[in-house]
């Protein structure tokens, strides 16, 4: 396997001294570079990152013990610790490490890319042996951090052109739910999802969604497309401002969780609505819970478990030296259950 180079003009490893004088800065000014931190000009940056790749830095004594494979520990950087796929695939990924001799290490950066980039420098300045990221969008500085330090690393839950990756693809699951929808008859369909700010599994379900209606010459209208926070309540509140639009209300709803689903048919009862003969409600998951509301909710499943242990599988493999797969596709299936039905005969008109 390849590791960190070291200056052979040297007769110790590198510290942080050695690339201040290099770059012609401070140590400290090291120090934030290679943290992450925001702030450092732009000419100092890249001074540091050419004298660290020159030298062969690595940020401490577990990092120098990285280079030299003494760890096995992989991290692990999620966006959020409540969410129930994450906590699947995790419980896959980590089972399938401890049976290689591997320790996991879980950080939660709350989908933020600034969070998410000190969790994972964390990890990194700690020595782990690869890194496992959720999604696609992740900060230039994360990206290019990996390169400098050639730690394998393997993003879930979505499909990637350029990183190696094990997912699903997330527009297709979409298209296929509201054609579903569209086949009962369904016309109105609005959409509730959690952030899409650098979170492109929400962003591509709702393009999933527009591509789907576009294709049958319809599209969504603005006050049925609700972007919220995550949770049941949340769910809640999205149809709450959708009903108090003047314009007729959707017959049918994706979320783009099961949470927030599960929100939504809380509200629609509220509302002295039913599911689904008032709203046709779909959700994105498929939680422990989703089979036994009432009525059961019909629901894209995501199979997290599978993903978690091929992620597992990938990295144990590129830890060992062996040929990486990129690109390893699990599909996600649409579970109909009771949640959808044929929409009202005088609903229909758009």
């Amino acid at each position: 396997m390849k590791q960190q180079a070291v200056d052979p003009n040297l007769a110790r490893f590198p510290v942080a001294r050695d690339v201040a004088e290099r770059a012609g800065v401070s140590t400290a000014t090291v120090s934030r570079v290679m943290n992450g931190t925001l702030g450092v000009r732009a000419e100092k940056r890249e001074a540091v990152l050419r004298a660290v790749s020159d030298l062969g830095f690595v940020a401490n004594g577990a990092a120098r013990a990285l280079s030299m494979r003494r760890f096995k520990t992989v991290g692990a950087v999620i966006p959020n610790i409540e969410n129930e796929v994450f906590v699947r695939a995790l419980s896959a990924f980590q089972k399938r490490l401890h049976e290689s001799g591997y320790t996991m290490l879980l950080t939660n950066a709350s989908y933020d890319l600034d969070v998410e980039l000190r969790e994972a420098v964390a990890l990194l300045e700690r020595g782990v042996d690869g890194l496992m990221l959720v999604g696609d969008i992740h900060h230039p500085e994360l990206y290019a951090r990996l390169q400098r330090q050639i730690v394998p690393t393997v993003q879930i839950l979505t499909l990637s052109e350029h990183y190696d990756c094990i997912g699903f693809d997330n527009v297709g699951a979409a298209q296929r739910a509201t054609s579903y929808l569209l086949d009962l008859g369904h016309r109105r369909i609005g959409i509730v999802t959690g952030s899409r700010k650098d979170n492109d599994r929400s962003g591509a379900r709702v393009e999933g969604v527009r591509r789907s209606l576009a294709a049958r010459a319809l599209s969504v209208h603005p006050a049925h497309d609700i972007t919220t926070s995550y949770g049941i309540a949340a769910g809640r509140d999205a149809l709450r401002q959708m009903m108090a639009s003047p314009i007729p209300a959707p017959t049918a709803l994706i979320c783009g969780t099961d949470q927030l689903a599960f929100g939504v048919m809380v509200e629609t009862q509220k509302q002295g609505l039913r599911v689904p003969d008032d709203l046709s409600v779909i959700g994105f998951n498929d939680a422990d819970y989703a089979a036994f509301l009432s009525p059961p909710l019909t629901t894209v499943r995501i199979r997290a478990a599978d993903i978690g242990h091929a992620a597992g599988d990938h990295l144990i493999a590129v830890m060992a030296g062996a040929a990486r797969v990129r690109v390893t596709e699990i599909d996600a299936e649409l579970i109909v259950r009771g949640s959808t039905a044929p929409p009202r005969p005088d609903s229909v008109i758009v």
